[in-house]
């Protein structure tokens, strides 16, 4: 078991579909970890204010990490430590991360510091409508989840690493060991030292998310150190390319703590219904979105700095292509199972029916979007792999002021405009319940990742060319699959209501399966019967067995 593990943490993997598959099942049992754990956070507190100031206590830490830890992120350093590694090897590459180590380290550490000092000021801003207690407890979390962006911080940087020579398998279990860090906190330290108990299973997580990466980085033969004499000149390279990424990451998390202070001048538990559905919703973007987009990014690095350009803007447009034939069907069945979904995964102890219909109504609205979400991963990886960091910051900003705009806006329109609320309540089937005003801030997130992915859209086309006609007849493809298979899941669970029993969780179960298996029965067979493309691929990696062949790429596979 121990060999079969460090075969696969030393294994390559360079096609694009292998490696996105392997990314893919290992987000997927991410994400069954987050929803596990966000089952027991739901069961344990239910939608109320425990919770929202758990959820609210790591906006500045993310703030933090999104600010500093991309000066050391994937995205950015890969194309340094492929140049690294063609300049001068392994040696090269160990010279080069260790400067920006040191660099990082110390400034990671004294940022935590001031934030530490100001915690008790920077708390009003983060949740205004919280009383004197519940800001106290949100000034204590807080400030221990400051470590959590160091130790985040340097395992991005080794995963930097494990990427850029493809051993992806290190990479995946970050993730994974993270959630379990979490539950462990929530099982074992709550019930003795409660929402403290709580941050501490966040820390060790980060802690394990660090340790999963070591093994690969010994095989590797990289050693991180501390230096004494930095390279101001490279780091000061780094930071022309990290610094407008940086910028636009730190405008999408300003954005979310504008939506989370808003959330908290709601009634108790909005901020819980707005991220349970915001990790539900994540859930196929990071196994659709994120594995593909990740998966590509070594490859369009190295075809950009070779100046195969033609090869570059082919693996995106194959990227394109099977995002939105996993998203859209995706999507489309999660709009029509939503209450099923949140039921079965969050609907035991303290989350009540209301509770459930809430988050379902926010999931709705935040899915919407998945699949913009899922392009915008991946352009921005594109445009990080040309070395252009300009478009994504101006294009990033925009969707984070646009965000915060429509969200003041919805939100105003639901309190004060009479027929906009009773068209939101009736169109999401909430006119019976209190605090839909939180369904404003997942409608304001969607309209501007949407409005993201079109703008990433039209200027890829003006600096790369126009995609390939297969683009486009493959999304309508996928489109059509998907309309037919959310068609057909909709009737199916009004064939199951009077064969099944809704009040129990077996009924609820067996109505969601059938209607979820039905709809995507006829999605593939709609996709089939189109011809699509993207379909036989997807068998082609299936049937190559990728868990016990080496693969050799072929001509659609990086």
């Amino acid at each position: 078991m121990v060999a079969r593990l460090l075969s696969l943490l030393s294994k390559e993997w360079g096609g694009l579909h292998q490696a996105a598959f392997l990314l893919a099942i290992s987000a997927l049992s991410a994400q069954i970890l987050a929803l596990l754990r966000d089952r027991l956070l739901a069961a344990t507190f239910g939608a109320g204010a425990e919770l929202d100031i758990y959820y609210s206590a790591f906006r500045l830490p993310d703030l933090i990490y999104v600010s500093f830890a991309s000066f050391v992120s994937v995205t950015v350093l890969i194309p340094f430590i492929i140049r690294a590694g063609k300049a001068g090897g392994e040696a090269e590459v160990e010279r080069f991360l260790s400067n920006l180590f040191t660099v990082f380290f110390g400034v990671t550490v004294l940022v935590g510091l001031v934030a530490f000092a100001g915690m008790p000021y920077v708390a009003t801003y983060i949740a205004p409508g919280f009383g004197p207690e519940a800001l106290a407890q949100l000034v204590l979390l807080s400030r221990l989840l400051l470590l959590s962006p160091l130790l985040l911080g340097i395992s991005n940087l080794l995963g930097s690493v494990t990427q850029s020579y493809r051993k992806f398998f290190a990479y995946t279990l970050s993730p994974v060991v993270y959630n379990v860090g979490i539950i462990f906190g929530l099982i074992f330290f709550y019930p003795q030292f409660g929402l403290v108990g709580l941050v501490g299973g966040v820390i060790i997580g980060a802690l394990f998310h660090l340790l999963v990466q070591v093994p690969s980085i010994i095989q590797i033969g990289v050693r991180l150190h501390f230096v004494r004499q930095i390279n101001w000149a490279e780091i000061w390279t780094v930071i022309k390319v990290s610094l407008p990424r940086t910028i636009a990451l730190s405008g999408n998390q300003l954005a979310l703590a504008v939506l989370v202070a808003l959330g908290s001048l709601m009634v108790a538990g909005s901020i819980t219904v707005f991220n349970l559905a915001f990790n539900l919703q994540s859930v196929p973007l990071i196994v659709v979105g994120v594995s593909y987009s990740v998966a590509a990014f070594p490859t369009l690095a190295a075809l950009f700095s070779s100046g195969e350009k033609s090869q570059f803007v082919a693996k995106i447009e194959l990227a394109i292509r099977h995002i939105m034939f996993w998203s859209l069907p995706a999507m489309t069945l999660f709009i029509v199972l939503r209450a099923h979904l949140v039921r079965i995964v969050f609907g035991t102890g303290n989350f009540s029916w209301s509770d459930t219909r809430l988050v379902a109504a926010a999931l709705a609205l935040f899915i919407i979007s998945v699949a913009a979400q899922g392009l915008v991963q991946l352009f921005v990886r594109a445009y990080y792999a040309s070395n252009n960091t300009k478009i994504p910051l101006l294009i990033n900003l925009s969707s984070s002021a646009a965000i915060v705009f429509l969200a003041i806006l919805f939100t105003h329109l639901f309190n004060q405009v009479l027929v906009f609320r009773f068209f939101i309540e009736n169109l999401l089937r909430i006119e019976d319940l209190s605090g839909g005003s939180i369904l404003m801030l997942p409608l304001a997130y969607s309209g501007g990742i949407l409005l993201n992915a079109c703008l990433y859209w039209i200027f890829f086309r003006r600096h790369f060319g126009v995609f390939a006609p297969e683009v486009t007849e493959s999304i309508w493809r996928s489109f059509a699959g998907a309309i037919v298979g959310g068609f057909v899941a909709y009737h199916t669970l009004a064939l199951f209501v009077p064969l099944v029993d809704q009040a129990t969780y077996l009924g609820i179960i067996s109505q969601g399966v059938a209607a979820g298996l039905a709809g995507l029965i006829f999605a593939i067979g709609t996709l089939w019967v189109l011809g699509s493309v993207e379909l036989k691929e997807f068998y082609s990696a299936l049937s190559a067995k990728v868990w016990r062949n080496p693969i050799s790429p072929g001509a659609e596979e990086i």
